[in-house]
């Protein structure tokens, strides 16, 4: 029996390829008022950034409890030897230790191995697209584990934001918040370090902070998995995937689109770039 790998919604794979590899994801709660829906489960991304655009009360979002997780765990390991449990960085969410303590509710179950991805959304992804392509070749959960453990430094995102304003209302915005008085019409770029939303750089317009997203593919070393993530604008996420295709294979790059759970705190307009690269020997 192969190794099963489990992820949060946070990492806004695709759809096809969450079928094409097997991977469960576990959603994200997200709750408008007094309605809670499960991350594209209940509530599709059209739907949800309508709702937030229009709706007079700002959403939430609430990790996965540890019973649903143990509730994952407990059937995949019927058919596992075991499962490796991959998501958003622990500084981000609480969705990580919501999986450690299921962990500890069915300790009689398969071995199991939870990991910090210290990373989100699809920048995770990459590393969950890995694992799942690990396990499929039959590699051991341990053996896994270790490859993962390599991979988790060699990914990087960029995320160009339309506003942090989503981010400040959501109280995720962190090392940011120092962009908040910026002059309006500044576009911040943040990116991830240490598991934390850190300030990148800012540029005074949409273009400028596309042609930042082109550069740090063009200045990443021996890129071996690419993905261009949108929100709102899947013509300029497009568009991104054929400029780059000068240094990454167009049809071998993801693309995929910010789900509701991340939607809440990053907002519309969003378009950022995740990477992987060859770590060394």
């Amino acid at each position: 029996m192969p190794v099963k790998v489990v992820t949060d919604s946070t990492a806004d794979l695709p759809d096809q390829l969450v079928q094409e590899l097997g991977i469960t994801v576990v959603p994200i709660y997200v709750r408008f008022v007094d309605k809670v829906y499960r991350d594209r489960v209940d509530i599709s991304e059209d739907e949800f950034y309508k709702r937030l655009l229009h709706d007079p009360v700002h959403p939430n979002t609430t990790q996965p409890t540890p019973q649903d997780f143990a509730d994952v765990y407990q059937k995949l390991s019927q058919e596992a030897e075991g499962i490796i449990s991959i998501h958003i960085s622990s500084k981000l969410s609480g969705t990580y230790n919501s999986a450690l303590m299921a962990k500890e509710m069915i300790r009689k179950g398969c071995p199991l191995e939870i990991i910090d991805s210290q990373t989100l959304s699809i920048a995770m992804g990459l590393i969950v697209i890995q694992a799942s392509k690990m396990a499929k070749s039959g590699m051991s959960l341990q053996q896994i584990v270790d490859e993962v453990g390599k991979i988790i430094p060699n990914v990087h995102l960029l995320i160009l934001f339309d506003t942090l304003k989503y981010l400040a209302k959501g109280g995720r915005i962190g090392k940011a918040k120092a962009l908040l008085g910026s002059v309006l019409s500044v576009r911040p770029l943040l990116t991830v370090r240490d598991g934390e939303l850190v300030p990148s750089s800012q540029v005074r317009t949409r273009s400028k902070g596309i042609d930042k997203l082109f550069d740090f593919v063009k200045k990443a070393a021996n890129i071996q998995d690419l993905a261009i993530l949108h929100s709102t604008t899947p013509d300029e996420a497009q568009a991104l995937v054929e400029s780059t295709s000068s240094i990454f294979s167009k049809e071998h790059t993801i693309l995929a689109r910010v789900g509701p759970a991340l939607g809440v705190h990053s907002g519309p307009g969003i378009l950022a770039i995740a990477l992987r690269e060859k770590g060394l020997p």
